[in-house]
């Protein structure tokens, strides 16, 4: 009589080794000059400072900064639409624009997918994303983990979560300690609902409305589950030029990264104490999946302002004198970015009027 193996309680430890060979070379297209290759070891090696015949970096004083994020129940559009190589693009983008808003260059990306059972096809769709966003950040994949969990998630289902590292000088640190009353807040685009809020959005969509990820919509183009897939917009190289450009003076203050809580729960996060914000509406194009949703499910403008990104998806802080010239490079660099605001008295709180 055999003995029962691992793979008889559902988790095959050689579909996972063939898998992790495979996906090597989607890693390695995102590999810079300061990725050490460690193929098969326990971690990734990444060297901070190097130098080569082209390209050389030193930091004096440098800082890492972390994040760590998902992509919520967008997971489940994946699902229904079985529709999986823009969701690894979501992945990247919630982590590197978080530690972008602090001046940083994301360096290195990890990613965790996991399972009941091992899903090559889908896990390579979704890998292959990861890399595309890796490639626009300016970041390596340096490794990841596929955990099989048989019994734990739906069978065909998978969740994902991701951890980037990025560094900045000390000195040039952007945490928002110089915002001040007169200040100007510049806002850029978002390329649609991104990846929050979207519990709200499938019982607004999907129960009450009755549609599904095929429905179309007149205002809209393509299907409703084309629209609710399109990816999380990256922001790092266009703001990470405008940085470069202004080397020598710190003409950002702060930024936001406007996810869950929308524009009134993250722009606070970087007020210091004494000061408010006033945004505008009416100064950005808003997407027209953000009337649909409102108009469907009769929401209240106030809770969408507060669940959604209403079409802004980063937001800067600049001086006054400053923000026509950064308007201008933005716009230089094909990014859609409006004087929507500015920073008034008051007690870190955000007026939509």
């Amino acid at each position: 009589m055999t003995g029962l193996t691992y793979k008889d309680s559902g988790v095959d430890i050689e579909a996972k080794d063939k898998f992790t060979t495979d996906i090597y070379q989607q890693l390695r297209r995102t590999f810079g000059p300061r990725v050490i290759e460690n193929p098969g070891g326990f971690g990734g090696l990444f060297s901070l400072n190097y130098n080569s015949k082209l390209f050389a970096k030193k930091y004096r004083h440098p800082v890492l900064v972390a994040s760590t994020d998902g992509v919520g129940t967008k997971l489940k559009i994946a699902f229904m639409m079985n529709k999986h190589d823009t969701i690894g693009v979501d992945l990247v983008a919630m982590c590197v624009n978080d530690i972008l808003v602090l001046g940083a260059e994301p360096l290195f990306f990890l990613d965790y997918m996991a399972s009941s059972k091992m899903l090559p096809k889908k896990m390579k769709e979704v890998l292959r994303g990861i890399a595309i966003g890796c490639c626009e950040a300016g970041c390596s994949l340096l490794g990841g983990e596929t955990p099989e969990m048989p019994g734990f998630y739906h069978e065909g289902e998978y969740d994902l979560a991701g951890f980037a590292v990025g560094v900045v000088e000390k000195k040039k640190i952007i945490n928002g300690d110089e915002i001040s009353s007169g200040d100007i807040v510049i806002g850029l685009n978002s390329s649609g609902l991104h990846s929050n809020g979207f519990s709200l959005v499938r019982k607004v969509l999907f129960e009450k409305a009755k549609l599904d990820v095929n429905s179309k919509i007149e205002s809209i183009n393509g299907t409703i589950g084309d629209e609710l897939l399109k990816p999380t917009k990256i922001y790092v190289k266009p703001i990470r030029n405008l940085l470069r450009h202004y080397k020598l003076k710190k003409v950002v203050k702060g930024m936001a990264h406007i996810t869950g809580g929308g524009l009134i729960d993250n722009i606070p996060r970087i007020l210091p104490q004494g000061c408010s914000v006033r945004i505008n509406k009416g100064t950005w194009p808003v997407p027209k999946i953000f009337e649909v949703i409102q108009e469907t499910g009769n929401i209240d403008e106030s809770e969408m302002y507060h669940v959604l990104n209403m079409g802004i998806g980063m937001v800067l802080i600049v001086p006054k004198y400053f923000a026509s010239s950064i308007i201008k490079k933005l716009k230089r660099m094909k990014e859609g970015a409006f004087i929507i605001g500015k920073v008034v008295k008051g007690n870190k709180k955000v007026e939509i009027v």
